[in-house]
């Protein structure tokens, strides 16, 4: 890694982004790791939206609790270097502490900034397969494509709607799975349930039903009432029974919140004021 390089003072709207120009995501490869190139490209993106190195090494020192280097007071190329030194020694986890940290700092003082700073990093994320998504400047879970869009649109028509205790129960669900070193898978699939079960009884009026005894006043199509009532009892069984010996992977998680979202969003659109 060139720690030493001079980087461009800003970051001008690049030729992909003014025309639309977007490739198809990378399999996500990397989840419990940080990269060479990530560990580079953060800084280069903080300094692309405006943040100055001395900004940045203060912001890495404060998440990495060492102090600056005394003899570095040049912004470059002492400073620079020492801060792509910085994340380029850190451990794999605290690369992506000092990705959120700088997100903070930028959303202090200006928040479309840090916008700035969550696209563009997402799009790198996507374009070399790591397997975590910025939102709200907090990193959780990405999964595939159909994932990453049921939870957030379900999110969002949730909230749209009035429904916030549906729409809090799929953000518990992606923070479950998001957990690092251990994702709790259970825990996740459960409250993606919670989220439908809170959504249906909204719909019908009916607070004090559990899904299953719900499905019928939803007015869900056939086979989709049938299909609802099994993904409740299959939730039941591998979530809220769990077997000794028994192991869910994190891709099985994510189909059942995938389809939990799904509906959600079927509901609530369908019966939104």
């Amino acid at each position: 890694m060139t720690t030493g390089a001079y980087p461009e003072a800003s970051m001008t709207e690049a030729f992909s982004d003014r025309h639309g120009y977007r490739g198809t995501d990378a399999e996500i490869t990397v989840r419990e790791d940080a990269p060479e190139g990530l560990r580079y490209a953060i800084p280069l993106i903080a300094h692309g939206i405006g943040m100055s190195p001395t900004a940045m090494r203060r912001v890495i020192c404060q998440v990495l609790l060492v102090p600056p280097d005394p003899s570095n007071w040049s912004n470059y190329p002492n400073i620079w270097g020492e801060v792509n030194e910085l994340i380029e020694d850190c451990p794999w986890y605290k690369v992506y502490d000092v990705a959120e940290a700088l997100h903070d700092a930028f959303e202090r003082t200006d928040p479309d900034c840090a916008r700035q700073f969550t696209d563009r990093l997402n799009q790198y994320f996507r374009e070399n397969g790591i397997g975590w998504d910025m939102r709200k400047g907090r990193f959780v879970f990405r999964g595939s494509e159909v994932f990453q869009e049921a939870t957030t649109e379900a999110a969002s028509v949730l909230m749209d709607a009035g429904r916030e205790r549906a729409a809090s129960e799929i953000h518990e669900a992606l923070r479950d799975i998001s957990r690092r070193p251990d994702p709790d898978i259970t825990g996740a699939m459960q409250h993606a349930i919670a989220a439908l079960e809170a959504t249906a009884r909204d719909v019908a009026g009916e607070p004090n039903r559990t899904l299953g005894q719900l499905v019928r006043n939803l007015s869900l199509p056939a086979p989709l009432d049938a299909a609802v009532v099994k993904l409740w009892g299959y939730a039941s069984d591998r979530a809220r029974h769990v077997r000794e010996g028994q192991e869910i992977d994190t891709a099985e998680a994510e189909l059942l919140v995938s389809v939990a979202c799904a509906v959600c969003t079927f509901l609530s659109r369908r019966n939104s004021p």
